[in-house]
């Protein structure tokens, strides 16, 4: 089995999650992948540019593969698990379930109708620690990943915070009320789930099957 996280929007294999979960990866001797999805061009960023990447690294030999995803890596992973039979489980972290429905009203109609004018907008990168301008191409690119896309009965584990404040448990509950191969768990946390890696670790162990 080959394990690779996915990290959320606007962060970076250096977060905190990353870092926690791949030191845990390291003590248990089994390999984790992180890759960049940033790949020295935020700006460009797209889901299917993430879809691309992160397929290009599963091997030939058709090894089955874990996905773990924080965020928008856990739509980001949803996703290749409907489109790669090789991906054979998900842990998916505060998933980024209607992404846009729930990110763009915070923007405001004004800045929004600004981005799609001038093509780019300047967002925060917390990987970075500053603001990188980001294509409006990643808009019209999400707007065609919708959850109800996502059919193939993959097992899959959805570690949520019941204080999420970007993207609310409900998402969570939509999703998993009509795939009765989802297991999600509420955690007393909000969408960083800094404060609860502890719990999130003794899941992925258990789901997973690991030493």
């Amino acid at each position: 089995m080959h394990y690779i996280y996915l990290h959320g929007f606007a962060s970076s294999p250096n977060s905190a999650k990353a870092r926690h979960i791949g030191d845990r990866f390291a003590q248990i001797q089994t390999k984790l992948k992180i890759p960049d999805l940033n790949t020295g061009d935020f700006s460009q960023l797209t889901i299917t540019r993430q879809i691309i990447q992160v397929a290009a690294e599963f091997n030939n030999d058709s090894t089955p593969v874990t996905l773990i995803g924080s965020s928008l890596g856990g739509l980001t992973a949803a996703h290749l698990g409907e489109q790669y039979l090789q991906v054979r489980r998900l842990v998916l972290l505060a998933p980024a379930f209607g992404f846009l429905s729930h990110w763009l009203p915070k923007l405001g109609d004004e800045q929004i109708e600004c981005w799609q004018q001038e093509k780019s907008l300047m967002i925060y990168h917390y990987g970075e620690r500053r603001s990188l301008p980001l294509s409006y191409d990643f808009v019209t690119d999400a707007a065609q990943y919708q959850e109800k896309l996502l059919q193939r009965p993959i097992p899959t584990l959805i570690l949520h915070g019941k204080k999420d404040e970007v993207i609310p448990i409900e998402a969570s509950h939509d999703f998993a009320r009509s795939r009765p191969w989802v297991e999600l768990v509420e955690l007393d946390s909000d969408h960083a789930l800094g404060d609860v890696m502890e719990e999130i670790l003794q899941a992925i162990r258990l789901f997973c099957q690991l030493p």
